[in-house]
């Protein structure tokens, strides 16, 4: 019997079959893509790419010209401080997800929160969820990574653990997860962005799994595997040209 603490959830109907298709096919996007011949440039741009994507999420209007250039509104700027951050904690997540989590929350909310709020739970209600969750991140290693991210996600944007931008912290949990668990190592997927271009269906699924029930948790697991492939489709990774033969 597997300890996994989502084993449970890996094991419903359709769930790992789906996360198994769309690990395959980030797989041979980055392969294909040309993995090995990023830059830091275009790591960069996908970053700003979904720091617009979650600001948006967020209520902002901002337009990724804006991002781009460092522009925009108060909350594309907290999400842009974030993403810009958010790689750095990659190696602590292995070892206290935590204080990641507390941390993702300072730097987003550093210019909007008094300083004894930064990385705060709102109560011991949210300290124990948040407490609860490090513990999942730490145990559960045999599940899919790709589920794994899409629990945090989930779990911090519902519960909405700290006083404000529960939701972009909750997008940079995920994220980071993915780079930290080897899906994406050189963050070159845009998850923000599939989540945006799936927005309706992104925030039903939310509310589905914000009431606890297995058919929402279940319903929310097979949207996220969904989303992930979209937002690779979505990354600024040019695919790599070949050298035409010649034919004769």
């Amino acid at each position: 019997m597997s300890t996994d603490p989502l084993a449970w959830l890996a094991e419903l109907e359709g769930v790992a079959s789906a996360y198994a298709a769309t690990r395959d096919g980030i797989d041979v996007m980055l392969r294909d893509r040309g993995l090995r011949q990023t830059d830091p440039a275009t790591t960069a741009e996908a970053l700003a790419l979904g720091a617009h994507a979650s600001a948006v999420l967020e209520g902002s209007t901002a337009t990724i010209e804006e991002i781009a250039e460092g522009r925009g509104d108060e909350i594309a700027q907290d999400a842009l401080r974030l993403s810009a951050s958010v790689l750095s904690l990659t190696p602590q997540l292995k070892q206290s997800p935590l204080q990641v989590f507390a941390r993702l929350h300072a730097v987003a909310a550093s210019t909007a929160l008094p300083a004894e709020a930064l990385g705060r739970p709102r109560d011991a209600e949210s300290a124990k969820r948040l407490q609860g969750l490090a513990e999942v991140v730490l145990s559960s290693s045999q599940v899919p990574a790709l589920l794994l991210a899409a629990v945090v996600h989930a779990d911090i944007a519902t519960a909405a653990p700290f006083a404000s931008h529960n939701g972009i912290v909750a997008r940079a949990a995920e994220r980071l997860v993915l780079v930290a668990r080897g899906v994406d190592p050189k963050a070159l997927m845009v998850p923000e962005a599939g989540h945006l271009a799936l927005r309706e269906q992104y925030e039903s699924n939310l509310r589905g799994y914000a009431t606890g029930s297995q058919r929402g948790v279940h319903a929310w697991a097979l949207y996220a595997a969904e989303a992930y492939a979209k937002g690779m489709e979505l990354s600024p990774l040019r695919p790599v040209k070949r050298p035409r033969r010649e034919r004769g």
